[in-house]
């Protein structure tokens, strides 16, 4: 079944190069496959990951449709789509999932066989993103998710990306957490940009202290206002967390910027057996030192959320965090005013951009 309304070519944020996007038409999508989906974009949101290839820090070819967080109005559906019909809402996780390979199996889907990744052209699984008026949407049954009456609109843009990566990164060792050590867990958030601040958020569900480290005084703020006690990186920030503990350290640390030093300041608070779960994108290669580790007994967890295998019990967080995050949707602007928003964003003027479409 599909609309009868939509037009041959759209309207897409394409990059066109390091620092640099621009608004053109392009074809709309067509389904090619019978598990396709085409959904018309009504929220589009910029995140961090985009400013790896808008920066340069990440090389992807040019004259590429960009954007992974995403909600839509289904358009059009394939012959073998059940569980969608046309008129539904829905948000999209910005890596697909097939439901059935040995990664979705396993509660993996960031790993999933089939999977396609949204709006990064930088490797072979990458297809279109939706900063655009239509984006297709592979194995739409198993990747889409109906959107739930417990949230926003502008908050579900929040679970393609952002909010389950932060959940994930705090779930991995605090989510089984006996009640009884709640109040003895020490938590250090490393990074308070949005996925940081979602990140603190889901921790303080689990946990009693969670420290948030960053340079950007507003974000320490916003951490703070969170129930995080805030610590600025200049200030040695390990110190201070070893005086708080007896000498020991944290004993989880959650790191999220995806950079060495962030890595290496990560391993540095963690206290000995502690746990170091890292979602920040790392671009390059990274060098550890061996003797620390082993010596710490350190345990490290790397990697991409599998958003679709946790979207369910990131949701029932988010809805109970949501108004304490809701100043990250703060900031709307039109599909045309694209190039305006990412200097915005990567100048730190604005916690984040939601791109509201016709």
């Amino acid at each position: 079944m599909s609309s009868t309304s939509r037009p041959s070519t759209m309207r897409a944020v394409i990059f066109k190069g390091v620092g640099e996007v621009m608004v053109e038409q392009r074809p709309s999508p067509v389904i090619r496959d019978p598990k396709d989906c085409i959904l018309r974009v009504t929220s589009a949101a910029l995140c961090g990951s985009d400013l790896h290839f808008y920066r340069g820090h990440m090389r992807i070819p040019t004259d590429f449709i960009i954007g992974h967080e995403f909600v839509g109005v289904v358009d059009e559906v394939g012959p073998d789509v059940k569980n969608f019909h046309v008129g539904d809402l829905v948000v999209v996780p910005f890596f697909t999932a097939c439901g059935k390979c040995f990664y979705c199996q396993r509660k993996q889907s960031s790993r999933c066989t089939e999977g396609k990744l949204f709006g990064n052209s930088q490797s072979s699984n990458s297809i279109a993103g939706g900063q655009a008026d239509y984006v297709l949407v592979p194995n739409a049954d198993t990747t889409m998710v109906l959107a739930p009456t417990t949230i926003s609109e502008d908050l579900l843009v929040l679970m393609a990306d952002i909010f389950p990566t932060g959940y994930f990164a705090a779930a991995r060792f605090l989510r089984n957490l006996p009640s009884e050590q709640r109040k003895e867990v020490i938590v250090s958030v490393i990074g308070c940009g949005p996925v940081g601040l979602c990140a603190i958020a889901s921790a303080l569900t689990m946990c009693n202290t969670v420290y948030a480290i960053d340079t950007v005084p507003d974000r320490l703020n916003e951490a703070s206002q969170l129930g995080a006690i805030p610590l600025q990186l200049d200030s040695n920030p390990a110190d201070t967390i070893r005086k708080a503990t007896g000498g020991r350290g944290a004993d989880v640390v959650l790191e999220i910027v995806g950079n060495a030093g962030a890595l290496e300041l990560a391993i540095d608070i963690a206290r000995p057996f502690a746990s170091i779960s890292s979602v920040g994108v790392h671009s390059s290669t990274l060098q550890l030192h061996g003797p620390q580790l082993y010596g710490k007994n350190l345990t490290l967890a790397f990697g991409r959320c599998p958003v679709r295998s946790i979207f369910e019990e990131a949701l029932d967080v988010l809805v109970q965090v949501g108004d304490k995050l809701h100043f990250l949707c703060g900031t709307k602007m039109k599909l045309e005013d694209a190039q305006k928003a990412y200097d915005l964003f990567e100048a730190r003027k604005v916690h984040k951009v939601i791109f509201k479409l016709d």
